[in-house]
């Protein structure tokens, strides 16, 4: 598989990029883009053939779960069995920013897409080429990040393109994209807690979650 890469202006994003790229996840392929949160793998998280690429691609363990991207609190409703007021609490607060929040998945979620858990890991980016995406597609997507399992995030569109060529349909070279990467949290417990710290500290969750 060629690997196609295409420039992109990550605070101006092409209609013609973005829609060259959204032409590849409609078919079930697989788009690394920048984000605000280093670079990810975005693909169609309701195909499976896709999800499937996704693993292949990262070399991934099927049963590790799939982050996804979403354009904000409703499409985070669509997508979770429940929401609680922890989910709304921290969305509200962190949202869109590098805050990936665990909440139980509905039923329109494949299992597979959950690490076969149950559990859905949910986040609205400050990136524009993400939410472009997401807005032309009006849907979620996978948003993993864009690396082989097990080795460093690239931090830049040709970085993703030597390590990821011919795994992924098409990268979005938009420049460097330094940052922690986003921190994870999981509500779905009586007790929530941190199952990745990045750029949204512990003590902040904390704050905002306090008598809760």
């Amino acid at each position: 598989m060629a690997t196609d890469l295409i420039e992109i202006d990550p605070e101006r994003p092409g209609e013609t990029a973005v829609e060259r790229a959204a032409a590849v996840i409609r078919r079930g392929g697989v788009v690394a883009v920048p984000t605000d949160a280093l670079y990810t793998l975005v693909a169609d998280p309701l195909n499976l053939h896709a999800v499937g690429r996704v693993f292949a691609a990262k070399g991934r363990e099927t049963e590790r779960a799939l982050p996804v991207l979403v354009s904000d609190i409703v499409m985070a409703e669509e997508l979770a069995k429940e929401v609680s007021a922890r989910f709304y609490l921290l969305a509200r607060h962190f949202w869109p920013g590098p805050l990936t929040i665990i909440a139980p998945a509905s039923s329109r979620v494949p299992l597979k897409v959950t690490g076969n858990t149950g559990r859905l890991a949910m986040r609205q980016s400050r990136s524009r080429v993400a939410n472009a995406l997401v807005e032309r597609l009006a849907q979620p997507l996978i948003s993993t990040s864009a690396n082989i399992s097990g080795q460093p995030t690239c931090t830049s569109g040709i970085e993703v393109f030597g390590v990821m060529d011919g795994r992924v349909d098409m990268v979005l070279d938009g420049g460097p994209a330094a940052g922690l990467g986003a921190t994870t949290v999981d509500v779905t417990e009586p007790y929530w807690r941190i199952i990745r710290e990045g750029a949204v500290l512990e003590r902040e969750i904390a704050a905002v979650l306090k008598g809760t």
